[in-house]
Order: structure tokens, then sequence, then C-alpha cells
């Protein structure tokens, strides 16, 4: 593996979990010595947290993880209603029901135990497997690609949900204002 992709890889996983938290600066002498890679690899891995709109560059501070809002929230649940239908089309034409009756028997099995946080996170890995079934099946690396994209950021807004509920409804009182 590249040190970019290394790099990227790891820098969107901090992201998308949190522990670089919106606002967090990522700064290239220290994330490069975090993550063990040189900076120009850091740099290719900060422009393509860039394009995929997970950082942004900020005068002054350098580049920054992005903010999440609820402004895009209806954007992104719109675009993901499209791409998963289409998904879900092309996946059934391939005839492939086996994995996904297995899938549907431990979804059943799951949703008795969603109580707890730990039963969520299990809950929330089988839906990536369904995600990545549904992908498998569709057959469609450009679908695939546009819906891994636009699951980072809903992952983001899930995770904001959880950790951070007063910001959530303070961000949505701001929204109806």
């Amino acid at each position: 593996m590249k040190a970019s992709d290394k790099a990227y890889a790891a820098l969107r996983r901090d992201i998308v979990s949190w522990a670089l938290p919106p606002g967090s600066v990522l700064g290239e002498v220290e994330q490069a010595e975090r993550l063990g890679v040189s900076r120009t690899p850091l740099r290719e891995a900060l422009s393509r947290l860039a394009a995929d709109g997970l950082a942004v560059s900020q005068r002054g501070r350098g580049v920054v993880v992005s903010d999440v809002s609820l402004d895009h929230v209806d954007d992104l649940f719109s675009l993901r209603r499209a791409l998963e239908i289409e998904a879900a089309r092309s996946a059934a034409r391939s005839g492939t029901p086996a994995i996904f009756n297995e899938l549907a028997r431990r979804f059943d099995a799951a949703a008795e135990n969603l109580s707890a946080a730990a039963d969520r996170d299990g809950y929330y890995g089988l839906a990536g497997e369904l995600d990545a079934a549904i992908e498998d099946a569709a057959s469609n690396a450009y679908l695939a690609q546009a819906l891994q994209g636009l699951r980072v950021h809903l992952a983001r807004l899930r995770r904001l949900s959880h950790d951070a509920p007063a910001r959530l409804r303070a961000s949505a009182r701001e929204h109806a204002q």
C-alpha cells in the first residue's frame, strides 16, 4: 500500500469515527509524524480528503476537518434513495437470493437487541454487510463508488446524532430559523 493511501485511509477512518472531529486542524507536520509518513504523501491524502468533502482549506488554519451540518441532510438522503434503489434493482436482477436470505435472518435477530450501544454498532456492521452484498450483486463499480462516498457522509451524520445530540438539536433550531 502506498504511503498516501495509508495516510488517507487512517485520516478518513479518524474523521468518520470522530477521533478527528469537525474543526480539527490537520497539520502536515503533526499528522505526518503521527501516521509515520512524509509530508508529500500526507499532502496527497489531504487533497483526497478535500475532494471527498471531508476536509477543507481555511485561510490561516491550513486544512481542517469539514463541519457536519443538518443543512445537507435532505440532499444526502435524496441521493441515497436514488442510488440505493438503483443498486437494489441491479442486485435483484442478478438472481443470487441466498446471501440476502441469510442477511434477512440476521437482521431479524439483531433487531431484537438494539437497546444497547454495542448492539447498535453490531447492527451498523450488519447494515454494512448488506450494503456490500448489494454492491457486489449489482456489479456496477461506478454505482458502488458513489454509494461508498455517500455513506462516509451519512456515517458522520449518524455519529453526530449519537455523540453530540445537544449540538444536533442546536443545529436543528438554527436551521429552522
